[in-house]
């Protein structure tokens, strides 16, 4: 046993005399710095984020009569839906692209950081009762949401694949950008992950943010060339889409999988170190409020 000092307790050998016996001490401190995000212990916990992501994939559609191909028809009835109202009856410009094709883009992009922004925004309120029982890296959570929904994202990608071949009908009509698909993905990631743990903490004190959330990111599409291209709003707004850091982002997905869109390399470079700056500030709020969350939540 450990003394409640930290040294080790003395016991009895088998011949009569005192041994010292040292066990290892655990301690569990809530005395944490803004920059203490403890990175080697979250990857330490990799094992549990990967029994969260399995659960949250399993669990979704779970009971369900089409199981996991509803992340084939979801980005599919969504894209269809967008190309009837705003091709068809509204007349909005996809740069000259097929007008599927380039909503289908943009629904697979944006669902992927709009389920990450409301996956992480809901961390500390939806698993309050977890998290009182047991500790672990409060990061676990956040993290088991975007590779979860990664999944989703990879067989909505491999679906918008397929289909880009069948329009093409010979090999796919990429550009170079295609190459720099990883980094928007990241991108996503981070303004997913930043935005969403960034909103998890103020929601410990002020629960109306998860309704702002909630009807704040379908706005923020709209604020952002997801069904139109950044080439068909007037000059004079431009200045107003390119304030917005995932404009390079979403533009430069149908740059490299369509060869349409308008990237600016200067406001790609200023948007991943908006990302950044989002990312470093949501994870030093994330850290300082997750010590006393179960006495406001």
């Amino acid at each position: 046993m450990i003394r409640g000092d930290g040294r080790p307790w003395e016991r009895w050998g088998d011949e009569g005399r005192a041994v010292s016996a040292t066990y290892p001490l655990t301690v569990i401190s809530a005395h944490r710095g803004w920059f203490d995000w403890r990175l080697r212990q979250l990857w330490r916990c990799r094992d549990l984020i990967a029994l969260l992501v399995r659960r949250d994939f399993v669990s979704l559609y779970k009971q369900t009569i089409l199981g996991p191909t509803w992340h084939v028809f979801q980005p599919l009835l969504t894209t269809l839906t967008y190309t009837v109202i705003f091709s068809k009856i509204a007349g909005l410009s996809t740069d000259g692209a097929p007008p599927f094709l380039f909503y289908m883009v943009g629904a697979v992009a944006w669902s992927y950081f709009a389920s990450c922004l409301s996956g992480t925004a809901r961390t500390f309120v939806a698993n309050a009762d977890l998290l009182g029982k047991v500790y672990f890296h409060r990061l676990v959570i956040p993290m088991s949401v975007v590779l979860s929904n990664l999944i989703s994202f990879g067989i909505q990608l491999g679906t918008l694949l397929v289909i880009l071949a069948v329009f093409s009908g010979a090999p796919l009509r990429v550009t170079g950008w295609v190459l720099l698909t990883p980094v928007f993905l990241l991108m996503l990631v981070g303004y997913g992950l930043g935005g969403g743990i960034l909103v998890c903490a103020l929601t410990t004190r002020y629960r109306d943010l998860i309704h702002l959330v909630t009807f704040g990111v379908p706005l923020l599409m709209y604020a952002t060339p997801v069904i139109y291209p950044l080439s068909a709003v007037p000059e004079r707004y431009r200045w107003v889409l390119r304030l917005n850091p995932l404009t390079p982002v979403m533009e430069g997905f149908r740059l490299g999988f369509l060869g349409v869109g308008t990237v600016d390399v200067q406001q790609l470079v200023t948007s991943v170190g908006i990302m950044l700056g989002l990312l470093s500030v949501g994870l030093m709020l994330f850290s300082h409020v997750e010590r006393t969350f179960m006495d406001t939540v």
